[in-house]
């Protein structure tokens, strides 16, 4: 059998390996219109910021490794241009000599990845994406030869952030300009707020709202607001798009979401054609839509997946929960399945509990907090989606959410789990088992749990907030026209309290929580101010950064 591969990167050739430790007699070339292949683009922007030394530790193998240890063609600079399915062939192209060839094939991968979604605006300043190995060397040279002291960074997402680290690393001032009222826009606004504080406690001037408009002369941005910005260098982490050329040009199906549609097998709608990577439709582990997940990880395991199905060990790829984690100046941030916002956009019906925990037992010295919020289904306690940020401990929590989804277990049966305990590891009750309680509390009725954007509704409907942390803590910063009734005062003093529905607070909502069972049990009509202050003062900073931000969860 003679199989054919259309990208040498990470989805592609992880196939092309699979398959020859399936089948050693089977003929695999793998086209690769850049360079390199089997390089580390994770790594990329790491490299830039000097964390990684070797620019060899990149690139994992070449063609030469490859043919030696696999027994795989692998043509570099040398790209696929046309496919003719009724003659089961491609047209190829090396990119340095124009010269043209056809193969023939009995299977065909296509592994093209997604494509720079371009935001520049015909910039004079050197302009470049980070997204290749190519890329990595001319942003570096610049940097080294014209010794660059300002960049600009279009777009606030994973590469966008890494790539502003890793450039203030450097020691270069740097501009983030972001199209949107919010950076890293995966995650909802008051998770997103501390992200945000982080990257400005850092030097660097982010710019919410506005694009790059063009350059007027050398070193100098111009940006929709009108402002000007210094820049030697403008990295463009506008996003991506799935490249579908290919897929197009030969009558494939495309999925809803832009991507090449495939089926559980990785197969497109020829059936001697299968796809795999970022330019390839995922179904959605929530829903089961169709949808785009542009993850290292997913490509290399649909690589392994569609190696199998060649071979004739047919495994049906899981539906994708979308995990991802980001590194930023210290913050940990990472999210799986879907945002509040996508829920209030689909008219999903759901609960969300936040928390605010610490990654191991507070006594233990070097305790580090984190803010997390857990999405459910409001009718089956299913898990919808999970976001935390903070420092030690998020990737271990995340992981632990991912599984929980995969599995199907329901939110309230995280407090079942028996995880591993011991003083500088996690507390008795781990952040995922206390995340359980909360929602169990919530799914039983024993908690109603009010929102941060939900807060001036309800007081304008005639709710009062009564703010149950310590007078000592409430005169260090309130919501504004709360009542201060610490919990340890609350049953002696609820003739002070109105009987009007009542919202009660306190820090990070633990307090709160006592306060409204209290007042519940009393005859109050009460609710708690889900994830207490905290939360609140994030959600509502994040409105005041972008104060044109459309209110979307309001």
């Amino acid at each position: 059998m003679k199989i054919i591969i259309v990208g040498g990167v990470a989805g592609g050739m992880s196939a092309a390996t699979r398959l020859r430790r399936l089948d050693e007699t089977a003929q695999i070339i793998v086209f690769e219109r850049g360079h390199y292949v089997s390089f580390a683009n994770c790594g990329l922007p790491y490299f830039v910021g000097g964390i990684i030394r070797n620019r060899g530790d990149l690139l994992l193998q070449t063609p030469q490794s490859l043919g030696a240890r696999f027994a795989l063609d692998v043509r570099v600079d040398t790209e696929v241009v046309r496919i003719d399915r009724t003659a089961q062939t491609v047209s190829v192209r090396n990119v340095l000599t124009g010269d043209e060839s056809i193969e023939h094939y009995d299977r065909l991968v296509l592994a093209a990845g997604a494509s720079a979604r371009s935001g520049a605006t015909g910039s004079t300043i050197p302009t470049y994406t980070l997204r290749t190995v190519d890329d990595v060397d001319r942003i570096t040279a610049v940097l080294a030869e014209a010794g660059a002291a300002s960049a600009v960074v279009m777009g606030g997402g994973f590469i966008g952030l890494e790539a502003v680290e890793n450039l203030v690393h450097r020691g270069v001032h740097v501009t983030l300009v972001q199209r949107g009222p919010q950076i890293f826009t995966p995650l909802d606004p008051e998770m997103a707020a501390p992200v945000l504080d982080r990257v400005r406690e850092r030097g660097v001037d982010v710019r919410l709202n506005t694009t790059v408009t063009g350059t007027a002369g050398a070193g100098t941005v111009i940006l929709s607001d009108g402002t000007t910005v210094p820049a030697d260098l403008v990295i463009d982490a506008s996003g991506v798009r799935p490249d579908v050329t290919l897929a197009e040009q030969a009558g494939l199906r495309i999925g809803e979401s832009g991507g090449v549609w495939v089926d559980g097998t990785q197969a497109t709608s020829d059936p001697l054609i299968f796809a795999v990577g970022d330019g390839v439709e995922k179904m959605d582990a929530v829903d089961g839509s169709g949808t785009l997940v542009t993850m290292a990880g997913l490509a290399n395991r649909h690589g392994r997946s569609v190696a199998d199905s060649i071979a004739g060990n047919t495994e049906h790829a899981a539906p994708a929960l979308g995990t991802g984690i980001l590194g930023i100046f210290g913050l940990t941030v990472a999210l799986v399945g879907w945002s509040e916002k996508r829920l209030v956009a689909a008219g999903r019906a759901h609960r969300i509990a936040h928390t605010h925990p610490s990654n191991h037992a507070g006594y233990f010295p070097g305790a580090e907090g984190m803010s997390i919020k857990l999405l459910i289904d409001a009718e089956s306690d299913a898990i919808l989606g999970a976001q935390i940020v903070g420092g030690a401990g998020v990737d271990k929590r995340i992981d632990v959410l991912a599984v929980a989804m995969a599995a199907g277990l329901g939110a309230s049966a995280l407090t079942r789990l028996e995880l591993a305990y011991a003083p500088q590891y996690a507390s008795a009750k781990d952040p995922i088992n206390q995340l359980g309680y909360v929602a169990d509390n919530l799914a039983q009725g024993t908690s109603v749990n009010l929102q941060w954007h939900e807060l001036e509704a309800a007081r304008a409907a005639g709710a009062v907030l009564v703010d149950v942390r310590s007078a000592e803590e409430f005169a260090a910063g309130s919501i504004p026209g709360a009542l201060n009734v610490s919990l340890d005062e609350l049953r002696a003093r609820l003739f002070e309290l109105p009987r009007v529905p009542l919202i009660v607070h306190c820090q990070v909502g633990q307090r709160g929580h006592t306060a409204a069972r209290i007042l519940t049990e009393s005859g109050f009509d009460a609710q708690n101010l889900d994830g207490g202050y905290r939360t609140w003062l994030a959600g509502t900073s994040s409105l005041m950064a972008s104060p044109i931000a459309e209110r979307v969860l309001v």
